[in-house]
């Protein structure tokens, strides 16, 4: 099986910016065992960042991006030399991967890192994946590394993603807070009100938590990937997400629909240059008739953006409901809503086509 795991900072580092050995020795222990018993995996990494924090001797996560891109530089030699040499203690052999949303944004780096994992699989290689985010443009970074391991399963065809938290999955309310709360062992489809239930980052070392988790589930699905979240505490995830066991977290079941490579593009790895919004009619038109977004059926916008530029469709409500690439630019669209009045749907200007949008609730 061809298997993507994700481990976030929460996981890979403890409070003090050091590697937490407690889980992930243990962690590094089950994925050799899964590869020398034929499995192929790919393993995305967070934790640079911290790890850099704590040999720079920082006590807490700064929110400058220059200072973040130094820890970065730092931390991620010091992050693949603890694989390397952890690894090799199982015979496993690791690659370092590091990804930028240019290389799921451009086609020829597209197809060179889905050639370069596939031969560091074949050669038995195990590839250990980061976002580059020590030159990283704050504008175009991907910011998670749940959204990358998502678009990485797609890229390879994987069949299934695990997701390592610092939970055991989704609960139907925050299990920190709430003595009720109790754990959400299958999502058939991450909708709007499950998105929102899941709340924030859990921990000041990392960028993720819950939500991005859904949402790398939701990437995944439309990848046609099946995805379990479990905790990175458990010592038998590896085999779980192997096995489809039931009861080992929280499933995030396949899309019926699978979304081409260019739409996942569009709605998760190029950056949001405006934000539109958009009458009810407008909103009926493009979910439930699958229509294009013409210019008529805006009612305002905000950023300035050029003809090709990705931008997000929302509701009067302020709900998103959409992302694609834009056939106006702001200037342009500016003035159709100008004569919005006196346009009719027959001779109002294009805004999005149809192919070129993605309709995320």
């Amino acid at each position: 099986m061809l298997l993507v795991v994700k481990v976030g900072s929460s996981s890979v580092t403890t409070d003090d910016f050091g590697v937490n050995h407690l889980v992930m020795d243990d962690l590094i222990r089950q994925i050799s065992r899964a590869i020398a018993n034929g499995h192929k995996i790919v393993l995305v990494t967070s934790g640079a960042i911290a790890l850099g924090l704590g040999r720079m001797s920082r006590t807490t996560r700064p929110s400058d991006i220059e200072t973040l891109q130094v820890a970065s530089s730092v931390g991620q030699g010091e992050l693949f030399a603890y694989y390397a040499r952890e690894f090799a203690k199982f015979k496993t052999t690791v690659g370092q991967i590091l990804l930028s949303a240019s290389d799921f944004m451009e086609r020829r780096q597209y197809l060179s890192a889905k050639a370069t994992l596939a031969k560091m699989l074949e050669l038995g290689v195990l590839p250990i994946v980061n976002e580059n985010d020590a030159i990283a443009d704050d504008e175009i970074r991907l910011g998670d590394n749940d959204r990358i391991a998502a678009l990485v399963a797609g890229l390879i065809g994987a069949e299934r993603l695990i997701l390592l938290t610092d939970q055991d999955g989704l609960y139907s309310a925050d299990p920190r807070f709430s003595e009720d709360a109790t754990l959400i062992e299958q999502v058939e489809e991450v909708s709007r009100e499950v998105a929102e239930a899941a709340g924030g980052s859990g921990s000041n070392r990392g960028s993720g938590g819950m939500a991005t988790k859904l949402m790398a589930a939701r990437i995944a699905a439309w990848s046609s990937v099946e995805t379990l979240i479990t905790s990175s505490a458990n010592s038998h995830a590896i085999a779980d997400g192997l096995e489809r066991r039931s009861g080992a977290g929280t499933w995030v079941s396949q899309s019926r629909k699978r979304l081409p490579a260019r739409k996942l593009w569009i709605a998760f790895a190029r950056p949001t240059e405006g934000v539109v919004f958009i009458d009810d009619g407008a909103r009926k038109a493009i979910t439930e008739r699958n229509s294009s977004l013409l210019s008529v059926g805006i009612l305002s916008f905000e950023g300035e953006f050029e003809d090709g530029s990705v931008v997000e469709v929302r509701d009067s409500s302020n709900a998103i409901i959409a992302k694609g690439e834009a056939r106006l630019a702001s200037k342009e669209l500016a003035s159709a809503i100008a004569m919005r009045g006196s346009l009719g749907v027959d001779s109002s200007p294009l805004f999005l086509h149809r192919d070129e949008m993605v309709i995320l609730f």
